[in-house]
């Protein structure tokens, strides 16, 4: 997996945040949008906002390009799009009504065991 140092860094900076429910989709044989969606999330903004800046902070330090963030001001719902991974940072109740597994459901999950070696 090409993604793997990437994904490493995204999970240790969710994981050092406290990030709730971490998945990761495999959507490459899926879109062309992206190889995986990395799912996560926290029960307040403050959180939201802690995760972000721990992924942005440790991807650039690894020297991962970040192409775009959106959602900075939001309460809800950050996206870190980094090329071939986009993270979702959710809030708690925002990541159930959109439901982003049931919706790319067909991709398969990627054991998370493998990134936390």
């Amino acid at each position: 997996m090409e993604n793997l140092k990437l994904l490493q860094t995204i999970v240790a900076a969710a994981d050092d945040k406290h990030a709730e429910d971490l998945v990761i989709l495999d959507v490459e044989q899926l879109t062309t949008v992206a190889d995986q969606f990395v799912i996560m999330q926290a029960d307040s903004q403050r959180q939201i906002q802690a995760i972000a800046e721990a992924i942005e902070e440790k991807v650039t330090a690894a020297d991962f390009p970040i192409s775009q963030i959106d959602g900075k001001s939001s309460k809800s719902w950050i996206l870190i799009d980094l090329g071939t991974v986009i993270v979702h940072i959710f809030q708690t109740e925002t990541r159930k009504f959109y439901n982003l597994e049931k919706l790319w459901s067909q991709a398969p999950q990627i054991d998370l065991t493998q990134l936390t070696k």
